[in-house]
């Protein structure tokens, strides 16, 4: 190895945020595989953007990694089939997001035999890079599922110089990122120097939280190897653990100093940001030909009984990777696909597990229940508390008064719903509710 003389780096100042507990109780469990379940439901909605139409019908035969559904829109990724088995019906289903879409339901036979005309897939410059990652059907697995090669095309006025790798990973109980830097960390650096040479970016910052010092450690040493990067263009970088760390807008700036326009996106500031997982899937396609076909979930919380990381074939139903897990301790009175403060709530465990999904959580009682709202104080917690440097108990009362020009002209439409508002408030106000109800109003007024 290398020893290089990389200037210390100091992460860019951030506003606000929230010191949430991290609870990372699944942090050192190797990941297990799970068996085939007896039956999977693949919805055709698993990304930002359009839905995918079934290319399968009822009594087809189909085989791991084959494609089921696909969709001519430009923002859109194709869905492969994660078992093995017959079709045994095309119904509607209603995905975690509330949205009811097509899916493909597959009678596994429990074999999980790959498709046939799997391979390893030949990337030779950016057009072929594109291609590879659309027909992965790979989308952001850092949980906003925007497909990945989209991001990976961007304008040709809006040239990336600066890759960001997302590995902070702030949502308490989530480990998955975790394992995926401690058990697939060459994956990892060889997803990025390929995005790196293919894209022609100038420099690379793959950046953890310090409450993983272990995947700082592992990274770095196949990182910080001059034989492989003799410029030093890709550093390993430490920030410091504080919800929201992991969001795009607040990394970027946490990393690189700039800052993304209201409205912008990283591009528009010449940043390409992606989960560590997302980078290092590509590189195992590109291996294997394997598209995305399953993923690594974390399952906790306090009504698990044995909390644990798992590869799950997409389309499993939720109940059944609990039951893997041990089932349940105590009746769980929440389910949340995601973490505590940007998950969202399911109640029926019949629900599949999407591509976007990095955890299944099932809380007790106590976790569960919700302190009742009391009288804004105005102490502007919420304010101090915001990332976005906005001012969240201005949104209720413009809410209430459904003023939707003044919601805009407030900076809603900026809002990430990170959550660290609701955290922070001492009166336990519904804020990231209304500040949902209230972007729903904007779209009914047509305000921007």
């Amino acid at each position: 190895m290398g020893n290089k003389a990389v200037k210390p780096f100091r992460p860019f100042s951030t506003h606000g945020g929230a010191s949430v507990p991290h609870r990372k109780n699944t942090a050192e469990m190797e990941s297990v595989v799970m068996p085939a379940p007896s039956q999977v439901t693949i919805p055709m909605l698993q990304h930002i953007g359009a839905p995918c139409v079934a290319t399968v019908k009822v009594g087809d035969t189909v085989k791991v990694g084959q494609r089921i559904g696909d969709s001519e829109q430009p923002i859109s990724a194709p869905i492969h089939a994660s078992v093995s088995g017959v079709v045994k019906a095309i119904v509607e289903t209603r995905t975690s997001s509330g949205a009811s879409v097509p899916a493909v339901v597959i009678a596994s036979d429990g074999k999980m035999e790959p498709a046939e005309e799997l391979a390893p897939v030949q990337v030779d410059d950016a057009a072929s890079l594109v291609a590879a990652a659309r027909a992965s059907g790979l989308v952001g697995l850092g949980g906003a599922g925007f497909p990945t090669h989209v991001k990976l095309a961007p304008p040709q006025d809006k040239p990336i110089d600066t890759l960001v790798v997302n590995c902070a990973e702030c949502e308490p109980y989530i480990t998955t990122d975790y394992r995926e830097c401690i058990e697939n960390s060459w994956d990892v650096l060889a997803g990025v120097y390929t995005v790196k040479r293919l894209l022609g970016i100038r420099q690379v910052f793959i950046a953890v939280e310090d409450n993983k010092p272990e995947a700082i450690r592992i990274l770095r040493e196949i990182a910080d190897d001059d034989t492989r990067d003799p410029q030093r263009e890709v550093s390993v970088v430490q920030l410091k653990s504080r919800y929201p760390q992991g969001a795009e807008k607040v990394l970027v700036r946490a990393v690189t100093g700039r800052r993304i326009p209201p409205g912008k996106l990283p591009a528009d500031v010449r940043v390409l940001v992606m989960n560590v997982t997302s980078v290092a899937f590509l590189a195992r396609y590109m291996k294997t030909g394997m598209p995305l076909v399953s993923r690594r979930v974390t399952v906790d919380g306090s009504a698990v009984k044995t909390p644990r990381n798992v590869i799950v074939p997409i389309g499993t139903p939720i109940g059944e990777i609990f039951e893997f897990a041990g089932g349940f301790c105590e009746e769980p009175k929440k389910i949340l696909m995601g973490g505590p403060m940007m998950g969202v709530a399911v109640e029926d465990l019949s629900a599949p597990l999407l591509k976007q999904n990095n955890a299944i959580l099932a809380f007790g009682e106590r976790e569960a229940q919700l302190r009742e709202p009391t009288p804004c104080i105005r102490c502007g917690r919420c304010v101090a508390a915001c990332p976005m440097s906005l001012m969240p108990l201005e949104f209720m009362r413009l809410y209430r008064l459904q003023d939707a020009e003044g919601l805009a002209h407030r900076g809603l439409p900026v809002c990430i719903e990170c959550g660290s508002c609701a955290y922070a408030c001492p009166a336990n106000r519904p804020l990231v509710q209304t500040i949902r109800l209230g972007k729903q109003l904007l779209r009914e007024k047509g305000v921007r």
